[in-house]
């Protein structure tokens, strides 16, 4: 993370709005942690109550910063905003209930149960790439769990963290909620401060300063990171169904996108009749595909990754065209496994083709890389399915389908290893936000552990035997 130090006038005005709010949600933690399901229902509704009818508001503010249009605003940022909210109020009091655990032989007649307490002052620090969705949704988390909430949204998308201010400023008091703009400097300033869970969203090169910073004070971390998201195209798989999938999944906001397929892996056997359909489906995604990467750093990284890659021997198959920071999305081939297009995350409309002679090559190919955020199969045999799962680790695997586990609230989202830590949606983000207590209750003055206090007598001596063998 680099830090841009502004006039000191201005940081020093930014450090001290940082105090003032951190140790307001410090004295309001307490009463914040004590809500009741109701009491926490009630904020995230108004949450999801503004969401929807400043959607107007949103989508202006996107498309100011980089050209998104409206309907993929609200596919991508506001219907996931307002499922997590949904998800969370009609399920909360069944969260936030004691769970009740069975107890070993050992301690018979105890009561065992597990409570979810929130963390405390928590802080979310979120990207440019969907900015209200990756906002939003771990504030509705980490409300539902009872955390006061600091967020800090990317300075690459100014219109959107300043319509989500005034939309949080709408609706909260700054000593529970509050969003703070700025730059990496105003970033830092907010890791020094010991907050009790911190959930961030981005690279992993910004997530290992993250997580060097809350190591200072112990702090728990959920890093939502990325990585190369492999798709396997079995010679079994509808042709015609992924190749659609797979344009819509690239094209999104641009190939802009954690989960974006990253390269593909196709079965030799189908390359010919596949890549012709893909390159028809990536034309039929329309002039909305053709959209504006988030400023020009990034565009010159793309035009940069393009020209290397065909300095190295690969050859566009469609598209490449770019102009400032518009870049058509961009089918290759023949592409080397050395080159920088296919040692780090794109996060851009390029796609790299690669083939293999038989699944465990591509299987190997997966494997000599770090772990995927998500890897993506399309095939119709069940058993090459199966053979693909057992034989990787991802943060999660989609079959014959791309994108769409974002929206299954019921399943866990987040990486493994270099592509993220912790689990997030739903339940998952609630539990993120939470410290699982547990509790264990004694109602007897007798308890079976007792007959085993010293002094150790031979007759202890059998029970501690007996309960070794056998409890």
């Amino acid at each position: 993370m680099t830090v841009e130090v502004g006039p000191p006038a201005a940081r020093a005005a930014a450090d001290s709005r940082i105090d003032r709010i951190y140790e307001l949600q410090r004295r309001a933690q307490p009463r914040v942690a004590a809500t009741d399901a109701g009491q926490r229902i009630q904020k995230i509704r108004r949450l999801h109550d503004a969401v929807m009818s400043r959607r107007d508001e949103i989508r202006a503010a996107l498309s100011d910063d980089y050209g998104k249009p409206a309907e993929e605003v609200d596919l991508s940022e506001i219907f996931p905003v307002l499922g997590e909210a949904r998800h969370a109020m009609r399920r909360l009091r069944k969260w936030m209930k004691p769970q009740r655990v069975a107890a070993p032989v050992s301690l018979f007649g105890t009561r065992s149960r597990i409570f979810h307490e929130a963390k405390g002052v928590v802080l979310i620090i979120s990207p440019w790439n969907f900015p209200v969705n990756l906002t939003f949704g771990p504030v509705i988390s980490a409300i539902a769990a009872g955390n006061c909430v600091i967020a800090k949204p990317s300075e690459m998308t100014p219109h959107t963290s300043a319509c989500m201010k005034r939309i949080v400023a709408d609706l909260f008091d700054e000593g529970e909620v509050a969003v703070i703009e700025g730059d990496a400097a105003v970033a830092q300033e907010l890791l020094r401060k010991k907050f009790d869970h911190i959930f961030f969203t981005g690279s992993p090169r910004v997530g290992r300063v993250v997580m060097k910073a809350a190591a200072e004070h112990l702090t728990s971390v959920t890093l939502e990171l990325g990585g190369k998201s492999p798709v396997i195209v079995d010679r079994t798989a509808d042709l015609d169904e992924a190749a659609k999938k797979i344009a819509w999944g690239k094209s999104l906001n641009s190939g802009q996108v954690c989960i974006a397929p990253d390269y593909l892996l196709v079965d030799e056997a189908v390359r010919e009749p596949f890549i012709a359909k893909l390159r028809s489906a990536m034309a039929s995604m329309g002039d909305e595909t053709r959209g504006v990467l988030v400023h020009d750093g990034h565009a010159l990284s793309m035009r940069r990754l393009f020209d290397d890659a065909l300095l190295q021997g690969a050859e566009v198959l469609s598209g490449g065209a770019s102009k400032g920071r518009q870049f058509q999305p961009t089918l290759l081939t023949n592409v080397n496994s050395e080159s920088a297009i296919m040692q780090q995350e794109i996060f851009g409309p390029l796609l790299p083709l690669m083939t293999y002679r038989n699944l465990d090559d591509a299987l190997q190919i997966v494997a000599r890389g770090e772990k995927p955020l998500v890897l993506y199969v399309f095939s119709r045999d069940r058993g090459v399915v199966q053979r693909v799962i057992a034989g990787t680790s991802a943060g999660g695997t989609v079959v014959n389908d791309t994108l769409v586990h974002f929206y299954q609230l019921n399943l866990p989202f987040g990486g493994v290893g270099q592509s993220g830590i912790g689990k997030a949606h739903g339940r998952f983000g609630f539990e993120a936000f939470s410290n699982a207590r547990g509790v264990l209750e004694q109602p007897t003055k007798f308890s079976m552990i007792q007959m085993l206090y010293p002094p150790y007598t031979a007759f202890k001596r059998r029970l501690i035997d007996f309960t070794l063998k056998y409890l």
